[in-house]
């Protein structure tokens, strides 16, 4: 488990003792709840939801989470937005991860649902959980749990997760040993955001739209290096007013196609205008559309990004838009996807359509040739940074910029 940034161990301590005087568990529901849609707070963690297999009835999922902005009143959202049928969900639970699948002893609490403990969500939604009382520290390793007992149809989560959480008997969610969960998954299944009460209450959150790169696609696996990751400890350890971050990254999604999940144009209200606390859309996609689509113009994306940006300010958020990086020596490029690209970033460079520009592409690129990856930030197929790439990534976004006057 990589390391927790802050001061960890006073604040993991202190969710224990506040989770620990939680009254017992919820009384049973008569009837499902009506599943809450929206919550207060601010987003600390997110994944963007697509289509996933088959639900499985009477599954545990044992789910590991890192989350960003530390605070109060956790609350989680389920979703079933791809599914074709009723979602039920019980035998939830949220705690602190110790090690493996195992959590730290008196973390795991009850998640509730208008007050019972069991909820249904149906086909196309999300429910929010009730506030749990306690403090999640920020930058650690959060574990939900929960229980699929008459799963049917097309799941929903994020398929992706560059993070082992784990699968076992659907009646040991409660239960803080790991000694059950046998199974692993490299996926988030049926959950895609987790909101606390920051303290300051003034915190807001920065929510990334993007693609592989932002997915964290050939970063290290389970050690959190993800470009996202890096940028929130760095919000961190500057206190600054927006310090969530909601990365809502999906590996081969487009600007403007429907494929790997649906499009950023398709997938903004749901995915990010919705989550709590936002006030910064930082966009970076629109390589997906320039090598697989040789047919699709640089106006056609300009028109993307200039559509995005009106919406997110038409909601009240600010807008920073991140050039398209290099990927010469990838099977698909082309001299012509390389001069859409190149339009494409001095637009972005000079467009008065958005509040910020995050330049990628002159972080990224190799000062040798314009089109090629730097060596160094290579993850070796020539499109994806590295560890090393994603650190340069999060250093190029100026936190001062992630907040403007709307």
């Amino acid at each position: 488990m990589s390391a927790r940034y802050g001061p960890g161990r006073r604040l993991a301590a202190a969710l224990l003792t506040a989770l620990a005087c939680q009254a017992g568990p919820a009384r049973a529901a008569d009837a499902f709840p009506r599943p809450a849609t929206r919550a207060t707070g601010v987003v600390t963690w997110a994944a963007g939801a697509d289509r996933l297999g088959e639900g499985a009835t009477g599954r545990g999922y044992r789910l590991i989470l890192r989350t960003s902005v530390g605070g109060s009143a956790l609350r989680v959202r389920f979703t079933n937005a791809f599914g074709d049928h009723p979602l039920t969900l019980d035998g939830v639970y949220a705690g602190l991860r110790d090690q493996g699948a195992a959590l730290r002893p008196g973390s795991n609490r009850r998640l509730t649902f208008g007050g019972a403990s069991t909820v249904t969500v149906p086909a196309g939604a999300v429910a929010w959980s009730d506030p749990l009382p306690g403090t999640v520290p920020a930058g650690t390793d959060l574990v939900v749990s929960l229980r699929t007992p008459d799963a049917a149809g097309p799941a929903s989560g994020h398929r992706t997760a560059l993070q082992t959480s784990y699968l076992g008997p659907g009646d040991r969610t409660a239960r803080e040993s790991g000694t059950d969960w046998t199974g692993t998954t490299r996926s988030w299944w049926y959950l895609d955001a987790v909101a606390v009460r920051p303290a300051p209450r003034t915190t807001g959150a920065v929510a990334v739209l993007g693609d592989s790169i932002t997915d964290g696609l050939e970063s290290a696996t389970g050690r959190n290096r993800r470009w996202p990751d890096y940028l929130a400890q760095r919000l961190h350890a500057a206190r600054a007013p927006v310090a969530g971050v909601a990365n809502e990254g999906i590996s081969g999604n487009m600007l403007l196609a429907d494929g790997y999940g649906p499009s950023a144009l398709h997938r903004l209200d749901r995915d990010v205008l919705s989550q709590p606390g936002v006030r910064t859309v930082l966009l970076f996609e629109g390589v997906n559309d320039i090598k697989a689509h040789t047919g699709t113009t640089a106006a056609e994306l300009i028109a993307g990004y200039r559509d995005i940006a009106r919406r997110a300010h038409a909601a009240g958020k600010c807008v920073t838009v991140a050039t398209v990086g290099p990927f010469k020596g990838w099977y698909e490029w082309k001299p012509a996807a390389e001069a859409v690209r190149r339009e494409v970033n001095r637009f972005l460079r000079v467009g008065r359509d958005f509040d910020a520009v995050a330049d990628f592409d002159r972080i990224l690129r190799d000062p040798r040739d314009h089109a090629r990856l730097r060596p160094s930030f290579d993850s070796g197929d020539h499109i994806h940074p590295g560890d090393r790439g994603m650190r340069a990534l999060a250093d190029a976004v100026d936190p001062a910029t992630l907040s403007c006057r709307r």
